[in-house]
């Protein structure tokens, strides 16, 4: 179903809590963009603006599966306060920027949900920037490309979700590529019952996924991964400098996943500004073939409730659809 939009009565109480000096919340905006919580911007009666996160069943567009909230899984989607705030450590203590945190409200003394009021960058997304004037977003563009090698530097002890590792906890696949086939073929089958031209290349893709699979060689060096990192999760603040955001699905994993995302979602002229040397070719190829299929029938999943953009959902459905087909043996 459709989120619904929290109201200023609402977050008033949170808003005073976290922002204070006397301020009253004048109004309350719901940002595009969030398809698990809620994001919300608020605006004080001084002018002050901060962010809310509000992880809340009913803020979400997507409908309910399996894996949902398999901390295990490193691919179940990430949704919920711990997952943002291991995140956030993590990120900080590696001395990347990341949004300055107001107020934490996990025993829902101000809202009835899971929330959290963060700074609001003033300015805007790395991707705006370097469309609009891509000589201003060069230093910005330098500066994530060394966040990304600091992330990439990191050892972690074992691969999957932050909050789990760093809580000291296990993954429940033997290695990253055994976890990314997984998932690989769990969305291969929902793709399947939602398009017939993946119904028909069903097996060829599946034998594809595990012989690409075999090939690659063991590996014990997990880095820290953002999962989705986009020009567009990244916004850059009044020094210039990256604040990455949406980063609850930071995981520690292969980094050729982060670089497959990273070539799908920019132009070669973005990417070769954050490419990285010595990566897996072996990875590469499994892991495109697997975000191809995630990035089918995670819009079409999407498309059976009530996102609203459905020409967006198809388009990206579509594009990815085709692009995992060309992959498939004999194509």
């Amino acid at each position: 179903m459709a989120p619904k939009r929290a109201t200023r009565e609402q977050l008033e109480r949170a808003a005073r809590a976290a922002l204070g000096g006397g301020r009253r919340l004048e109004t309350v905006e719901r940002l595009a963009g969030g398809t698990r919580k809620g994001v919300y911007r608020l605006t004080m009666d001084d002018s002050t603006t901060a962010i809310a996160y509000l992880w809340e069943e009913s803020e979400s567009y997507w409908p309910t599966a399996d894996h949902d909230g398999d901390l295990a899984d490193p691919f179940s989607p990430g949704v919920g306060l711990d997952l943002f705030e291991a995140a956030h450590a993590r990120l900080a203590a590696l001395g990347l920027r990341v949004l300055d945190i107001h107020l934490v409200d996990r025993d829902r003394t101000h809202y009835p949900a899971d929330l959290a009021i963060v700074e609001d960058v003033p300015g805007e997304a790395l991707m705006e920037l370097r469309n609009r004037d891509p000589r201003a977003a060069e230093p910005t563009m330098k500066l994530l490309a060394e966040s990304l090698t600091t992330m990439r530097a990191h050892r972690a002890p074992s691969f999957g979700k932050v909050s789990l590792i760093d809580g000291g906890g296990t993954s429940n696949a033997a290695s990253c590529e055994q976890a990314a086939l997984a998932f690989a073929l769990r969305c291969l089958a929902e793709a399947t019952g939602r398009d017939h031209r993946i119904a028909e290349a069903r097996d060829q893709l599946e034998e594809r996924l595990r012989r690409l699979t075999g090939a690659v060689r063991p590996r014990a060096e997990y880095s820290v991964v953002h999962g989705e990192l986009g020009l567009d999760h990244v916004m850059v603040d009044r020094d210039g400098r990256p604040v990455l955001i949406d980063i609850e699905d930071l995981m520690y994993f292969d980094v050729e996943w982060e670089h497959v995302f990273l070539r799908l979602r920019h132009s070669d002229d973005q990417y070769r500004q954050l490419a990285a040397d010595g990566l897996d070719e072996n990875r590469l190829t499994l892991y495109k073939l697997t975000q191809h299929l995630s990035l089918t029938a995670g819009p079409l999943r999407l498309l059976d409730g009530d996102f609203p953009d459905r020409e967006f959902l198809k388009g990206i459905a579509e594009h990815h659809l085709n692009e995992a087909l060309a992959m498939a043996p004999g194509s």
